[in-house]
Parts: structure tokens; C-alpha cells; sequence
């Protein structure tokens, strides 16, 4: 964060480099469409930029730059829900796959997309406080403190919406008839 308080530009192309990945897988596992994912994730970090310009050097230095950005995302993601309340209901997550492996054989890769389709339409089922809290802890592999922050809930809450969520997902999954469980 010491780069940021020196030349922001500079500085924020190190944060994006080191955090883009972390923000966009997110964003696609809450919202379960790439380009909406790319969406979510380009606009988290242009109102980072923008909060940063105004930032002083010693704001700077106390941010955890992932927990905040993924605040950023989680806020976006929630006003998304709103306004998708107004609209009609997106399809189902759209065919674009994950960047594959190189060393990947092409029957693990169709495998891996197919799985990634499979739970982002059971995360899709989840309520929204527990979708949020499982994919920020097994998505983004934030902590539980940096989740209850993110979320702005006490820890206790966090670890219930994981719980919860991690229990409804297995059920979720093994009434769909899935040959195994989560």
C-alpha cells in the first residue's frame, strides 16, 4: 500500500495486478455470469481508484487492500440484486469456460466446466448472506475476520452463513441426484 501513497497510478496498477483475479473470480461465483462478473469486477476497481485519489497517505497505509476491495465488490453485487429485482431474470451462466491448463487434457477440462456450471447454479439457490459468506471464504479464501468486515456482520455470523450455506449446498446437490456429495 506504500506504493499507492506515492503515485497513485503506479500504485494501483500493482493492487489491481495483484488482487484483479481474486475480485473477478468472486464476482463470478456471486453472480454466476462472465460478463457480468467482468462487469462487477471492472467497476469495483474504477471506485477504488476514484476513493484512493481522495484518500490521505495514512488512510492509505491502514487498508487491507483484498478485504476492502471485495467490500467494494460485495456493495456493487448487492445494488445489482436490486435492480435485477426491476428486470427480468438473467439465463443460466453463460458458456464461456475458465481459462484452461495448458497441461489439462481436454475430458478434465470439459469436467472442471461442468462442475463450475454445477455450483454456480446451486450457489444461485443459496440466500444472499449465505451465497456472499461461502464464496468470500472458499471462493476468494478470505479469513473469517476479513469476511465479518467485508460483510460488516460479527464473526459468529459469518462462521452460521458459512455453515448454513456449506449444509444447504451438500442437500442442494445430493437432491439434484448427483452421483456423489459436495
Amino acid at each position: 500500500m506504500t506504493a499507492l501513497a506515492g503515485d497513485l497510478d503506479h500504485g494501483f496498477t500493482v493492487l489491481y495486478d495483484a488482487y484483479r483475479g481474486a475480485v473477478f473470480s468472486t464476482a463470478l461465483r456471486l453472480c454466476g455470469r462472465w460478463a457480468e462478473a467482468e462487469d462487477l469486477a471492472a467497476e469495483a476497481f474504477l471506485r477504488a481508484y476514484r476513493a484512493l485519489a481522495g484518500y490521505g497517505a495514512g488512510r492509505i497505509a491502514e487498508l487491507r487492500p483484498r478485504a476492502w476491495l471485495l467490500t467494494i465488490l460485495m456493495n456493487l453485487w448487492r445494488n445489482s440484486r436490486r435492480g435485477a429485482a426491476r428486470r427480468p431474470p438473467p439465463g443460466p451462466l453463460e458458456d464461456a469456460p475458465d481459462p484452461a491448463d495448458p497441461a489439462e487434457g481436454v475430458e478434465a477440462a470439459a469436467t472442471r466446466h461442468e462442475t463450475g456450471r454445477e455450483l454456480a447454479g446451486l450457489l444461485e439457490k443459496l440466500p444472499e448472506a449465505q451465497r456472499a459468506a461461502v464464496v468470500l471464504r472458499h471462493v476468494a479464501d478470505l479469513p473469517i475476520a476479513e469476511i465479518a468486515v467485508v460483510l460488516a456482520v460479527p464473526e459468529g455470523t459469518v462462521k452460521s452463513h458459512i455453515s448454513r450455506g456449506l449444509a444447504r449446498l451438500r442437500k442442494l446437490h445430493t437432491t439434484q441426484g448427483a452421483p456423489h456429495a459436495c
